[in-house]
């Protein structure tokens, strides 16, 4: 195992915990953060992608493909799951978490991703099992469930009501 390997997979357990530590707590609506992550994640995926030199095959866009829908089915249901609060803090906001149901989907994202890279790697992928791939569909996942979550986000007053 080379450094840069053993770098990219602290990284990504650290980004694995962080993200799931975000499902179990409760976190402010809002548009502006929840938009962060997947800008962040998605920037350094394409400038990751664009640094490697190698020719795109058709399994590399299969399992791209299929990466990208798996990612954002999950983030749509994971912002479908949201539950919703006001705070406790401040009564002009409202937070949501997904808890231990968006931890599962999460880890289901994850086997899946692990699965297509095993079987893209063995199939003679380069591109889709790289780091900046992996990125991406992060990214997706991320901005799929900003999405729900924006949309469903309810009003003070409907969650007030409902306490």
């Amino acid at each position: 195992m080379t450094s840069s390997t053993l770098t990219d997979l602290l990284i990504g357990l650290a980004l694995i915990v962080y993200i799931c530590s975000k499902q179990l707590s409760w976190r402010p609506v809002d548009p502006a953060r929840m938009w962060k992550l997947p800008l962040i994640l998605g920037a350094v995926g394409i400038i990751s992608m664009a640094k490697q030199t190698t020719t795109v095959h058709p399994i590399d866009v299969v399992i791209l493909g299929l990466s990208a829908v798996f990612a954002l089915a999950s983030g749509a249901v994971m912002g479908r799951i949201a539950r919703f609060r006001p705070s406790p803090t401040d009564p002009r906001l409202v937070e949501s978490r997904t808890g231990w149901v968006g931890v599962g989907i999460w880890f289901g994202l994850i086997l899946v991703r692990v699965a297509l890279d095993v079987a893209g790697h063995r199939m003679g992928s380069d591109l889709a099992v790289s780091t900046g791939t992996i990125l991406l569909v992060l990214a997706l996942n991320r901005a799929a469930s900003a999405v729900v979550v924006s949309a469903r986000q309810p009003r003070r007053a409907a969650v007030m009501a409902g306490r």
